[in-house]
C-alpha cells in the first residue's frame, strides 16, 4: 500500500463564474472613530499641563489667606482684650496671688469731642467734652491701670484696684468706714467687716472731692494696698481697662461681676 503524495491532495481554486464579474459592489460607510481613540487638540494638552500649576497657586493663596486672617483676628482680639497674671494680694480676697484675669481694654474706650476745636485759633482753652461710646468707670468696676508717678513704691507698674468713686463725688474714710457723698458705701459684698479702712497719716488724700477726669480706687485687701488713699484720685488716662474674667486657676473660672450699690 502506498501512501498518497500530498500534493495530489491540493485542490485548485475555482474559477469565478462569468456573472460573478457583472454583481454590483457595495461599499458600507466607516463607522465614525471612537472617542476613545480621538487624537487630544493641542488646547486640551496645554490646559491638562497647566492644572497641577493652578491647584498648587490656589492652595498657596489659601494658605496666605488663612495666615493673614488668623494674624487679623490675633490682633484685633489683643487690642480689645488682654490677659494679665495678679502678682501680690492688695485685691484678696476677691483675687488672689498668681490668678490669670482678662481685662477688657474697649469698654472704656471715650473721645474728647472738643479736642479738634481746640486747634482753632482762640479755641484752646475750650474745656474737654468727653463721651464714652460704651460705658465710663462705674463705683465697684474692677479697673487695671498703670500706676501714676506718686505711687512711689512702684510707678509705671501696672495695678488693680477697684472704683470706690468717679468724678464729681466726695470720699471719706470715717471709724474705719467709706463714706461717698456722705453715705457709708456698702462693701459687705466683697470686704470683711472686720476689716478696717484707715488712711494712715493720709487724711487730706483720704477724703477728697474726685475731680473731673479721674477715679478714687482701693485694694479690697485695705491693710495691704497701695492705692488712691496714699497717692490721691487716679487720671482716667492711666485705666489700661476693666477685669472681666478669670480663667485661671480652674477653681476662679468665672465673670467679674461688679457689686450693685443702693442708688445715691
Amino acid at each position: 500500500m502506498t501512501s498518497t503524495p500530498l500534493r495530489d491532495h491540493l485542490e485548485h481554486p475555482q474559477a469565478p463564474a462569468e456573472t460573478d464579474f457583472l454583481k454590483p459592489v457595495h461599499l458600507e460607510p466607516a463607522p465614525p472613530p471612537s472617542d476613545d481613540f480621538a487624537i487630544p487638540e493641542e488646547e486640551d494638552i496645554l490646559a491638562e499641563a497647566a492644572a497641577p500649576q493652578r491647584k498648587g497657586r490656589a492652595v498657596v493663596k489659601e494658605i496666605v489667606e488663612t495666615v493673614v486672617f488668623v494674624l487679623l483676628v490675633f490682633f484685633i482680639v489683643h487690642g480689645l482684650v488682654q490677659n494679665f497674671n495678679i502678682v501680690g494680694a492688695s485685691m484678696a480676697p476677691t483675687m488672689h496671688d498668681d490668678q490669670y484675669i482678662l481685662v477688657n481694654k474697649a469698654v472704656y474706650t471715650h473721645f474728647d469731642l472738643n479736642a479738634p476745636l481746640r486747634l482753632l485759633p482762640g479755641r484752646g482753652a475750650l474745656p474737654s467734652k468727653v463721651v464714652y461710646p460704651f460705658q465710663s468707670p462705674q463705683r465697684g468696676d474692677v479697673v487695671v491701670f498703670l500706676a501714676p508717678d506718686s505711687a512711689d513704691d512702684e510707678p509705671d507698674k501696672d495695678y488693680i484696684k477697684r472704683v470706690i468713686a468717679v468724678a464729681g463725688e466726695t470720699v471719706a474714710v470715717r471709724n474705719g468706714k467709706v463714706y461717698v457723698n456722705d453715705v457709708l458705701l456698702d462693701e459687705t459684698s466683697y470686704l470683711s467687716e472686720t476689716v478696717p479702712t484707715t488712711c494712715d497719716g493720709f487724711q487730706s488724700v483720704c477724703n477728697t472731692t474726685v475731680p473731673p477726669g479721674h477715679i478714687f480706687v482701693m485694694g479690697d485687701n485695705r491693710p495691704n494696698s497701695s492705692d488712691s488713699r496714699r497717692w490721691g484720685p487716679l487720671p482716667l488716662e492711666n485705666v489700661v481697662g476693666k477685669a472681666w474674667a478669670s480663667y485661671w486657676p480652674k477653681a476662679d473660672w468665672g465673670m467679674i461681676k461688679a457689686p450693685v450699690y443702693a442708688r445715691q
